[in-house]
């Protein structure tokens, strides 16, 4: 989908009503602080809810999605994908690189055992994850610079402290930042949405006040970002009201279902630039999908 164009029809209040705003967390407020700030920021431009995108410790600064109104509705489209950090850990002795290096190609990398902290709100049990990129960058005594590619869920924090078990001196880690959630980054390089301080997003609110919406709907990413996470099927115009009252549909209703499509697989449904609604393939005796979640549109 041509995001650009679809942002560029699109009113400031669409924008609004159905958005994301990739913030960049500073360290000390939580995320729902965070998230919080947003909406009361926002909130007599007729926004009623805002959501974040997964979770990041107080200490912890970063990419922090940002979900507005309806937006909400695709926050479980978006957590549980892979995340990117750089952070430094402290080993509580000497320790080499090249001997760290290979505890994290021995111990760390790949799929591993992870039991989260006692302080995570989730059940502590053993999980899997996958760590897909663990390296270290520069060591400054006792100190190591680290960038960590995992898969969502994984804590970093336990990751670094279980290496220092495992090296048998100890670990802890000191700074944290997330440059990268799923497929909001810090830079935006590869979507141009970089996250946006809370300050120049402030500026952007306070400069929308006084009628100029130019710096506010820049940093607004549309809903229909999700389409660059899930495989995108067009409707024909006709199934448009049917889909749209939340009912099933089948491969009749769309344009052109050549690709192969598993069951159970959730796509982005588009009619032409307009987005209608996420759903699940069930490919049943009757239907080919049916609604996880439907996008009304509200009247302007």
């Amino acid at each position: 989908m041509d995001l650009e164009k679809i942002k560029s029809k699109k009113s400031i209040k669409e924008l609004l009503e159905f958005g994301i705003i990739n913030i960049d967390k500073p360290s000390n407020p939580t995320s729902f602080n965070v998230s919080d700030f947003v909406h009361r920021t926002l909130k007599e431009f007729g926004i009623r809810k805002t959501s974040h995108f997964g979770t990041l410790d107080p200490k912890v600064t970063g990419v922090l999605p940002v979900a507005l109104n309806r937006g909400c509705k695709l926050t479980g489209f978006f957590i549980g994908e892979d995340k990117e950090y750089v952070g430094i850990m402290r080993m509580h002795e000497d320790v080499s690189q090249k001997k760290i290096e290979k505890a994290i190609k021995k111990k760390f990398t790949g799929v591993i055992k992870q039991t989260p902290p006692k302080k995570s709100r989730v059940k502590r049990v053993e999980r899997e994850r996958e760590i897909k990129r663990f390296e270290i960058l520069e060591q400054d005594g006792k100190d190591f610079v680290f960038i960590a590619e995992v898969q969502g869920g994984t804590y970093i924090r336990k990751l670094i402290d279980d290496l220092g078990k495992e090296l048998g001196i100890g670990a802890h880690m000191l700074e944290l930042r997330r440059i990268r959630a799923g497929i909001f980054e810090e830079d935006g390089e590869d979507n141009g949405y970089p996250s946006v301080n809370l300050y120049d997003f402030e500026k952007a609110v306070e400069e929308f006040k006084k009628g100029d919406e130019g710096a506010l709907r820049k940093i607004i990413i549309p809903g229909e970002i999700v389409s660059e996470l899930y495989e995108v099927l067009e409707i024909k115009s006709s199934s448009v009201k049917k889909a749209l009252t939340g009912k099933p549909l089948e491969k009749s209703d769309f344009v052109d279902l050549k690709k192969d499509i598993e069951k159970e697989e959730i796509v982005c449904i588009f009619c032409d630039d307009d987005f209608i609604e996420m759903a699940k393939v069930v490919k049943d005796k009757y239907f080919f999908s049916k609604p996880e979640f439907v996008f009304q549109k509200t009247q302007n």
